[in-house]
C-alpha cells in the first residue's frame, strides 16, 4: 500500500488530510514537529511526504534540505511567490497554500506517485501508443475496445472516459466529483444522477470478457479498479 506521511504541527488540519488519504487507499505517517519528523523518516521511507512549513522545534525548510529521494509536497500558509520558488529550488516537487481543496491535493499528490511507481510509468509508455493496461484489460483509446485476452468490447464515450481515468490510476480511489470533473468536458451526458448507470453498463461490459469484476464501489467515496486477488 501507498504511505504518505503528514508533518504538520496542526492537530485538526493533519487530522482532516489523514481522513482524507485513508479514504483514498493511502496508509498515513504522522509526525508534529521537525524532530518527531527527522526521526520518523530515519526508521521509515514512505512514497511521499505532506510537508507544513512553521513546525515547532527544527523548522519545515530544513527537514526538507535533508529529505532525499522522497518526493515532497509542501502545504503551507505562506503564499508568496518567492517563498514557493525558494522551496521548489529547495527540493519540494510541488507546492500547495492553505486553505486547499482536496480534491487538488489528491490530484497533485497522484501526479508525484505517477512519477515515481514504476506500474504508472508503464502506463505512461502504452498511453504513447494510445493504449492503456491493468492486469489482462488493454484499453484502445483510439478505438474505445477494451481486451481481455482474445474478447473484447466496444465502449460508448462515457464508459471509455470513465474507465481510461480509472486505468490511468490503477492504485487510486477516484471519487464521484473527482470524476465527473475530469470527464465533463467530454461526456456532458455523464451527470451525478447517471453516473451510477454509466459505471453499472462499464461493470457488465467488462464482466462479459471473462466473468471477472474489474471496477469496485468504495462506499461514500468513489470507485477504484479491483485487483485479481485469485
Amino acid at each position: 500500500m501507498t504511505t504518505i506521511a503528514v508533518i504538520d504541527d496542526d492537530v485538526y488540519i493533519g487530522d482532516l488530510i489523514e481522513r482524507l488519504l485513508r479514504g483514498n487507499g493511502y496508509e498515513v505517517l504522522r509526525a508534529y514537529s521537525g524532530t518527531e519528523a527527522q526521526l520518523l523518516l530515519s526508521a521509515k521511507k514512505p512514497d511521499l511526504i505532506l510537508l507544513d512549513l512553521m513546525l515547532p522545534g527544527i523548522s519545515g525548510e530544513e527537514v526538507l534540505s535533508q529529505i532525499q529521494e522522497i518526493p515532497v509536497i509542501v502545504i503551507s500558509a505562506k503564499a508568496d511567490v518567492q517563498d514557493k520558488v525558494s522551496l521548489l529550488r529547495g527540493g519540494a516537487a510541488d507546492y500547495l497554500t492553505k486553505p486547499f481543496d482536496n480534491e487538488e491535493l489528491l490530484a497533485r499528490i497522484d501526479v508525484q506517485l505517477r512519477m515515481r511507481h514504476p506500474a504508472a510509468a508503464d502506463n505512461q509508455i502504452l498511453q504513447q501508443h494510445s493504449l492503456l493496461g491493468f492486469e489482462d484489460l488493454t484499453l484502445d483509446c483510439d478505438t474505445h475496445e477494451i481486451y481481455a485476452g482474445n474478447t473484447s468490447a466496444h465502449l460508448t464515450k462515457t464508459e471509455f472516459a470513465i474507465l481510461k481515468l480509472l486505468l490511468a490510476n490503477p492504485r487510486q480511489v477516484i471519487t464521484r466529483s473527482l470524476l465527473l470533473e475530469r470527464i465533463s468536458e467530454d461526456t456532458p451526458d455523464c451527470t451525478e444522477s447517471s453516473l451510477k448507470v454509466h459505471i453499472s453498463n462499464l461493470r457488465s461490459k467488462l464482466r462479459s470478457l471473462n466473468g471477472k469484476e474489474y471496477i469496485e464501489a468504495v462506499w461514500g467515496i468513489g470507485f477504484k479498479l479491483k485487483p485479481d486477488e485469485s
